[in-house]
This record gives C-alpha cells, sequence and structure tokens, in this order.
C-alpha cells in the first residue's frame, strides 16, 4: 500500500507554513493533508500515542519543530473528559482518528478581546468530530471553545498540528469574564514507529 507517512505529512506542512503567510491560507492547504494521514494505516502510531491519564485528557507529542514553529500531537479523551475553556494563539489543524470528539465553542460578545477582564462570552454551536473528521482554526479572532468527550460515550483519540508549539495557552472563566495564561509542562516526543518509511 502506498501510505501516505508521518515524514511526509511534516515536510509537506514546513513547506507549506514557510510559503504561505495567512493561517486561513495554511489550514486550508493542511486540512487534505491531516485528511490524508488520518484516513491511511497509521504505522506511525504507537501504544506512547494512544497512553490515557485517568485525570484528565492526555496529550502525547508526536514531535516538535526545533524552532517550535510547528507541534504535532495525539490527544486522548476518556469518557468525561474535557479541557477547560481556552484559546490557542495560533492556527491549527485536527483530526480523529477514533471515536467522537466533541467541540463547544464560544463567541466574544464584544467582538474583540483586549485584555485579561472583562471578556463576555456567549456559548455558540456544537460540532460533532467522529472518526476520520478534520477541522481547523486560526488566531485573530482567535477559536475559544471547549473539547471532550461526555461521558456516556467511547474513549477519542485525536491528532492535533498547531502553528507553534502548544506549550501555553489562555483559560477562560466564562462566568467571572476573565482569563489567564497558563503554561503547559514541557514533555518530549513519544518515539515515532518508523514502519513503511
Amino acid at each position: 500500500m502506498n501510505e501516505y507517512s508521518l515524514e511526509q505529512f511534516r515536510a509537506d506542512c514546513e513547506e507549506i507554513s514557510n510559503r504561505l503567510h495567512q493561517p486561513d491560507e495554511i489550514v486550508g492547504a493542511i486540512a487534505p493533508l491531516m485528511k490524508k494521514l488520518i484516513r491511511g494505516e497509521r504505522s506511525f502510531m504507537n501504544a506512547g500515542h494512544f497512553e490515557e491519564n485517568a485525570e484528565h485528557y492526555a496529550r502525547n507529542p508526536i514531535f516538535v519543530k526545533d524552532d517550535d514553529s510547528l507541534s504535532l500531537y495525539s490527544l486522548v479523551w476518556l469518557p468525561g473528559q474535557w479541557t477547560p475553556v481556552h484559546d490557542h494563539g495560533a492556527w491549527g489543524v485536527v483530526g480523529v482518528i477514533e471515536g467522537i470528539l466533541e467541540e463547544r465553542s464560544y463567541c466574544c460578545v464584544d467582538g474583540q478581546i483586549r485584555g485579561d477582564s472583562g471578556i463576555r462570552l456567549e456559548r455558540g454551536g456544537v460540532i460533532l468530530l467522529d472518526e476520520g473528521s478534520v477541522t481547523s482554526f486560526v488566531p485573530r479572532p482567535d477559536h475559544i471553545h471547549i473539547s471532550g468527550v461526555p461521558e456516556d460515550r467511547e474513549r477519542a483519540v485525536s491528532l492535533h498540528l498547531y502553528g507553534r508549539n502548544m506549550n501555553s495557552f489562555h483559560i477562560y472563566d466564562v462566568e467571572a469574564g476573565t482569563r489567564h495564561l497558563v503554561d503547559v509542562p514541557i514533555q518530549h516526543a513519544v518515539p515515532v514507529a518508523m514502519v513503511g518509511v
């Protein structure tokens, strides 16, 4: 089988992000490649990429570019696990490889966020992303949402490609109208199986 490899995906994403400058153009070019990657045999995935955490969803790094301009993670969601309301500060492309990932969006009532307080958010729509689905987001306006799996659903696993090393992001307190920047502990990429490369 002529599989689209992780190495080719990474090379293509680097070329696209270097050539294109607008986030909407970048995610528009990469989204079909993510679809191609997750529809393949996925031989690059190993047990470490499916690692779970009983306390919260698990973030398993697959690669982080040396200059922090690209990162790819596998996220594993057990039933009942959700992110907080958050943003990304970068563009991103997400592909679901197992289960159904639910995304609940938030909209800024005032149209633009100018600081860490006085933020008025309202709930937006819900998107259900099943196996093989791909979605994307861009900054400015940043994509504010909560993602996870309700308790009555099975585990979900998704691949998340970001236009930076996703080592920090804002968490929002919707009721208080505030946000604060959180640092995510540095993780080392789980070695990738080189089968079929």
